[in-house]
This record gives structure tokens, sequence and C-alpha cells, in this order.
């Protein structure tokens, strides 16, 4: 099995007064624009790692037999904790995972296969989209690498791991670096 981590554990402080998951773009919270996409994909399971706001966000997540919910009390220490606590849910059986973040509503699910595929034929340890020399999430990764996982702190990340690991890295090629683009600021949600 390969799964999913959708990271939607954060706190939204750069829109203040709202949290950006549960906000609506194009008409659905933008928490769903990923999580569709990670639906119609080749990924087994998503691993939907809940924090700030933790009922208030499930109960607008589209409902999908591939889902598993988990709750990450430690949430304010950044994202390095959230990806601890969705490893818990990865499995020595599985091929690996891919760590994808829920405020990407333009995530294809192309870009999702051609991770899953990657991680399948187990030549790279880390599996990341590139556009000319720009890299981005989502990233994938072997099974072998969730020990160097654990001693990650606060905001470091997947892409932490690409840096650490640049020998052992497919790097994939889309079209285009609107993948790459999260939302932030309310300006992104006119887009």
């Amino acid at each position: 099995m390969i799964k999913a981590i959708l990271l939607a554990a954060g706190q939204s402080k750069r829109l203040k007064s709202e949290n950006k998951l549960i906000k609506l773009y194009k008409k659905k919270p933008l928490i769903n624009h990923p999580l569709n996409t990670l639906h119609k994909s080749k990924v087994n399971k998503v691993i939907i790692v809940l924090g700030h706001q933790h009922k208030e966000v499930r109960k607008i997540i589209k409902k999908n037999k591939k889902n598993i919910f988990i709750y990450n009390k430690d949430y304010k220490k950044g994202m390095a904790s959230s990806i601890k606590v969705g490893l818990k849910k990865i499995s020595r059986n599985d091929k690996g995972f891919i760590i994808v973040q829920s405020d990407m509503p333009f995530i294809k699910i192309s870009d999702i296969n051609k991770i899953y595929n990657s991680i399948k034929l187990k030549n790279y340890l880390v599996h990341v989209l590139k556009f000319k020399n720009k890299v981005g999430n989502p990233i994938g990764f072997d099974i072998s690498l969730t020990k160097k996982f654990k001693n990650i702190k606060g905001k470091f990340g997947a892409k932490f791991m690409v840096k650490r690991l640049k020998n052992k890295t497919k790097f994939i090629k889309i079209n285009s670096a609107k993948s790459f683009k999260d939302f932030d600021k309310l300006s992104d949600f006119r887009t």
C-alpha cells in the first residue's frame, strides 16, 4: 500500500481570524480540493492529520472510504509534529507514503499518480515534483525513511528530506508550477 498523509492541523495564522481549510474556494471548503484529488488518485488510504479546530474541519471533510483520521494534540509545535503523528498510521508493510499539504487546491490527480508510480518502482527513496528549477509538494517517500522523520522538529517538513537525500531523489517533471501554489492569504482565494 501507498498512503497519503494530508497535513490539516495548522492554525492558518496568516489568515488572522479564520481557518483557511474551512473557507470556501470555488464553492467548496479549501481542504476538499486536494482531498478530492487524493480520493480519485491511486493512493490506497488518506491519513488526515487534524489539529487546530479539528471538530469543525472534520465536519466539512468529504466522506470517503479511503479516509483515516488522526488528531495531533501537539499541532502548535509545527508541521513536523503532524508528519510524525501521520506516520503512526503507516505500516511497515506499506511501500511508501506521500506527504500532502491541505491548502494546495491545484494538485492534479496525474501528479499524485506519478509520485505513486515512482514509489512503486523502488528505485529511489524520495519522489518529488519539479517544474524547471523549482521543486514542491506533495513529496513521496519510500517506507524505509519513516525512521528518518523521527528527529524532525518545528516547521521542518518533507522538503527538508529532499535536501538531505538529493542523490537518492527522483525528480518528476511536471508542466506547470501551478500545482505548487498554496493558499496563505485572503487574496489567494480570489485566484
